[in-house]
């Protein structure tokens, strides 16, 4: 049976049918005496002090447009060009979908997950007393799954993160969010498993709590609490073969999520640490091939040249078994650890290297940023006049924008849905490489390249994941 991971937050609550468990006859049982009594704490305290922490986060997008055929304005070269028409875009409406957040700040900082608020065009929180705001977006973090969101509010009921890494397998935790929207929810269960990494496979960073508290959608971005009422965990996935809860929940430890909350609440963006090799996990035979005691550690695969871990000596092959202090179980470790660094801090590895093991000290580097959704991230030249936000393309933005190596232009990062460019066919991740035939590569030559062209239309040609689309655009 194929299991699916399940992002948690609801686009749309399926509807719920509640019948009656059939009545079986069962024959007599012999009486036997009753299992001594083992009083069972409340958990009510605890709730008491959570509840009003969590709120529910409510989402408005506008969709992508459709297609339909518009006739091209009065220009013989462009009506040459596409046979006198060319698909223009309409807008399809909109989507609402639903999470859940954690205050963490009395000041109207709210902690979630990226994909509850990733491309909201409108982000309401409500809170468990019912008052209702508008919410500003102040930074995410698509590697973590991690946003935070603020609202113009004081003195608000927050919960302190606790220490993920003293939670034990066993520990009782408790679950809270708006699961479907039916409203504040609390489910209990255990920590069944840590350190856990799921199937999405997109290069995030995983090192998740598992539990078997039921969670389902729009219990994304809530609270998993110890039973303390810490919190230890930002419910985020399930596994599932059926889209619904089956007791395997995933949550992201509070100390990832709070090295990240923190970065985000002063800067908007989060900066982490480059070591520059390429590591992989280590197979029993593997290990007993490198003459390792155990399968453990990360096998070095690929050094970057001129690389931090290249001018500390690491060399491909080696085993990396601790990075600061700190015992390397796997590969995954290793990345979670190296990118909770801060870019320029000093690190000592111990590596395994021809049957002894080294010591190896050098300065982490930084890691070139991914393409940001926060609002302070993107030069956003001319989104104003446009509805799009654009920034000079950089090997590793085209790199994520699937752009052949060596193409330049500008990168469209943001689009407003009932803007120009939207309208006119643009799509976030196009990258603007020529207007009118002339070559772009700043925001003042695309600026410049619209207006020579007074008010026609100009010819723009994007590269679209690898493929030349040629669309208009009029300066208006």
């Amino acid at each position: 049976m194929a299991l699916a991971t399940v992002t948690l937050a609801a686009w749309k609550a399926p509807d719920r049918a509640v019948s009656a468990a059939p009545v079986r006859a069962e024959a007599p049982a012999r009486a036997t005496a009753p299992a001594p009594a083992v009083p069972v704490a409340s958990y009510a305290p605890v709730v008491e002090h959570v509840m009003p922490a969590v709120v529910t986060i409510r989402v408005e997008k506008r969709a992508a447009a459709i297609p339909t055929d518009s006739q091209l304005p009065d220009d013989d070269f462009l009506r040459r060009f596409f046979g006198g028409r060319i698909p223009r875009q309409v807008p399809r409406g909109v989507q609402r979908g639903l999470g859940s957040g954690v205050i963490v700040n009395p000041d109207g900082y709210i902690l979630t997950n990226n994909h509850v608020v990733d491309s909201a065009d409108e982000v309401t929180v409500e809170l468990p007393d019912r008052r209702s705001f508008t919410a500003k977006v102040v930074g995410t973090d698509p590697p973590s799954d991690l946003a935070v969101v603020k609202i113009d509010a004081r003195d608000l009921p927050t919960l302190s993160l606790g220490d993920s890494d003293a939670v034990k397998i066993g520990d009782v935790v408790l679950a809270v969010g708006n699961p479907l929207g039916i409203g504040e929810t609390v489910t209990s269960g255990i920590i069944s498993a840590k350190g856990r990494t799921t199937d999405v496979g997109d290069g995030s960073y995983q090192d998740f709590l598992q539990t078997d508290a039921p969670i389902n959608h729009g219990n994304s971005g809530g609270a998993l609490v110890n039973a303390n009422g810490e919190l230890v965990g930002i419910n985020s996935q399930i596994l599932s073969p059926s889209d619904g809860n089956i007791g395997l929940g995933f949550a992201i430890p509070s100390n990832m999520a709070r090295n990240v909350m923190d970065q985000l609440i002063k800067h908007g963006t989060v900066r982490r640490a480059k070591l520059g090799v390429t590591v992989q996990g280590i197979t029993p035979d593997l290990a007993a091939s490198l003459g390792l005691p155990s399968a453990k550690g990360a096998l070095v695969s690929n050094v970057e040249d001129g690389s931090p871990a290249a001018r500390g000596g690491i060399r491909q092959g080696d085993v990396i078994t601790e990075y600061n202090g700190k015992a390397v179980a796997d590969s995954n470790q290793l990345r979670n650890d190296v990118s909770s660094t801060a870019p320029g801090s000093s690190v000592t590895l111990s590596v395994f290297r021809n049957g002894r093991t080294e010591r190896v000290t050098t300065t982490v580097g930084e890691l070139a940023a991914k393409r940001d959704r926060s609002p302070r991230a993107a030069e956003h030249g001319s989104e104003g006049r446009f509805g799009m936000g654009v920034q000079p393309l950089t090997p590793d933005l085209a790199e994520e924008a699937g752009v052949p190596r060596g193409t330049q232009g500008l990168i469209i990062t943001s689009l407003d849905p009932s803007g120009i460019a939207a309208e006119s066919g643009f799509q976030e991740g196009d990258v603007i490489e020529k207007v009118n035939g002339a070559a772009v590569k700043t925001v003042d030559e695309l600026k410049s390249a619209l207006d020579r062209n007074g008010g026609k239309p100009s010819l723009v040609i994007v590269n679209r994941k690898g493929t030349d689309v040629f669309l208009t655009l009029r300066a208006e």
